[in-house]
């Protein structure tokens, strides 16, 4: 069953976070992800605003979590941890 990861995030420090978004962008690939959306236009309906909205769709929970602990993403990550406040979630879609 596919699953998406879900990213709302706020950027505090852009050149970090882009080195993070460069490193991301291949680790997610390399585990079956494929960007649906990122940081597009988007309306705020409910809830804390975060102007950059990630979804990403992988071919399983299993697929997006490994990619989470993989060594290339927690790589991306280090450049992310201080620049941006972020929130992660991922579900797994429904038929």
């Amino acid at each position: 069953m596919h699953a998406l990861w879900i990213a709302h995030v706020i950027v505090n420090d852009a050149e970090a976070y882009g080195k993070y978004a460069a490193l991301a962008g291949p680790a997610i690939a390399e585990h079956g992800g494929k960007f649906l959306a990122r940081g597009g236009r988007y309306v705020q309906l409910e809830g804390k605003d975060r102007p950059r909205n990630v979804v990403a769709q992988f071919p399983s929970v299993e697929a997006a979590e490994a990619c989470y602990h993989s060594d290339a993403y927690q790589a991306a990550l280090s450049h992310a941890k201080g620049a941006a406040d972020r929130d992660l979630v991922i579900v797994e879609l429904t038929d």
